[in-house]
């Protein structure tokens, strides 16, 4: 059992539209725009029955919160009003257009995008104000009182852009410093699962969906000149199903992973690619292969990485639990709880995949970011998208169990200036096209 939360950002304000900063200002109200997504939202999530309905006090949000409300089948609560789920204090920035900000505040607003957790603003009374690290904490409160009232229930949040990238980083204790790297567009989804309370086991489930509202996967930023990479996990396999650990076992697609691959070449086929990249093994490269078959796609050639090749799981491969459980007693169990001090018998060891995954993942990004403005696919498997997930989002290989990977989802990385800028996670786990909603329905099957 879990507690299931699903994050929400409002829908688009007058002030968003406006591109003017709103912080804790009460002014802005939801577009027709807003108000149109919010019901959308509504709709989408409407058949999962919540237990609260959390909301922030600001009206853009309350309004957002009561549109999806009123959507949802009958005995879901009324949104609550909650305190901890105010957006980001920015009294110094508060209804001045971005622009205007960007040439009166040069220094800080550099700041607020490269370091946002050293960022801060002098108040009027002389006090140095750190809004990101304030949210932080804000958000770490939230999370401390909620959770305790709701063990293995689902709850909705809907909140605004800052407080939920603090919600989504305090979950798991990523740090503040990540502040910018994690994208939330207006009326997004995300789906996080706790096992327990805050510092207790955290899985993100999905990061910023939008394809309910018509947007299969988000816009560039502005500025963006850099480069795109759509991560997908391989489609289903036999083993997958069965539960059995394939690991470096060269095991080829089934039918449904067939059929998921042909979902994600629906899903992906209006995307301009430049270049695309898989696991030498046949279950990512069969992937990548029926996703470039997609007309827009013709000619793009089709490379291989050795490195991105599944975790070796030595001994376990080709077992289910039961079995190796039986053969290694406790070991499971320590795979499970504390995988970073498991070494595989005869296989590999998490550090050494990290190590390997994230070294050809840059190898990759600094090859295709020469040019500006590329966009590629890269096909791997379950525990390296794990790895370098992890990694892009300030996380260590003893946190792989905190991201979801299901088979033929798609996770979508940006580099906005080249290689060396900071990653951003446009969106994480997208499972949408293959006809599951917004909850991940894949195959559970071991790695």
């Amino acid at each position: 059992m879990a507690t299931r939360v699903i994050i929400v950002r409002h829908g688009q304000s007058t002030y968003n539209a406006l591109k003017m900063i709103q912080g804790r200002c009460d002014e802005s109200v939801l577009t027709d725009k807003g108000i149109a997504d919010a019901t959308t939202v509504g709709k989408t999530l409407n058949g999962i029955n919540f237990a609260a309905i959390y909301c922030s006090p600001l009206q853009r949000a309350t309004q957002t919160a009561k549109t999806i409300h009123a959507q949802l089948g009958e005995g879901n609560p009324a949104p609550i009003p909650a305190e901890g789920l105010r957006e980001i204090d920015l009294p110094n920035w508060e209804k001045m257009p971005k622009t205007e900000v960007a040439e009166k505040f040069p220094e800080e607003y550099r700041l607020w995008h490269e370091s946002p957790a050293e960022f801060s603003m002098t108040l009027a009374d002389g006090t140095e104000h750190f809004p990101v690290k304030s949210l932080y904490d804000q958000a770490k409160g939230f999370w401390e009182e909620i959770l305790a009232k709701h063990k293995d229930e689902t709850i909705l949040i809907v909140a605004h852009n800052g407080i939920n990238r603090c919600l989504i980083m305090s979950a798991s204790g990523i740090a503040p410093t990540k502040y910018q790297s994690i994208q939330q567009s207006n009326c997004c989804i995300n789906v996080i699962n706790f096992k327990g309370g805050l510092g207790e086991t955290v899985q993100y489930e999905s990061l910023n969906q939008t394809a309910h509202l018509g947007v299969k996967i988000p816009s560039f930023r502005p500025g963006h000149e850099g480069l795109r990479i759509l991560l997908v996990r391989h489609g289903e396999t036999n083993w997958n199903k069965e539960g059995r650990f394939q690991g470096s076992k060269d095991i080829p697609l089934n039918d449904n992973g067939r059929a998921q691959a042909a979902k994600a070449q629906e899903f992906l086929k209006d995307v301009e690619l430049h270049f695309a990249m898989s696991s030498s093994l046949s279950r990512p490269k069969e992937t990548a292969e029926i996703i470039l078959k997609a007309e827009a796609h013709a000619g793009i050639p089709l490379d291989t990485h050795d490195e991105l090749i599944e975790i070796g799981h030595g001994l376990w491969e080709g077992k289910l639990e039961a079995e190796i459980e039986a053969g290694f007693p406790g070991m499971l169990e320590e795979w499970q709880s504390t995988p970073e001090t498991v070494q595989m018998p005869e296989g590999e060891n998490i550090q050494g995949v990290w190590d390997r995954a994230n070294t050809a993942w840059d190898e990759i990004v600094a090859k295709y970011a020469t040019k500006p403005n590329q966009v590629g696919i890269v096909v791997a498997h379950d525990a390296i998208n794990k790895v370098v997930m992890c990694r892009l989002m300030g996380l260590q290989p003893k946190d792989i169990w905190a991201i979801k990977q299901g088979n033929c989802a798609v996770t979508v990385i940006d580099y906005l200036k080249g290689p060396e800028s900071e990653a951003i996670v446009q969106a994480m786990n997208i499972t949408s096209h293959l006809g599951f909603g917004v909850i991940d329905k894949t195959a559970a099957g071991a790695l």
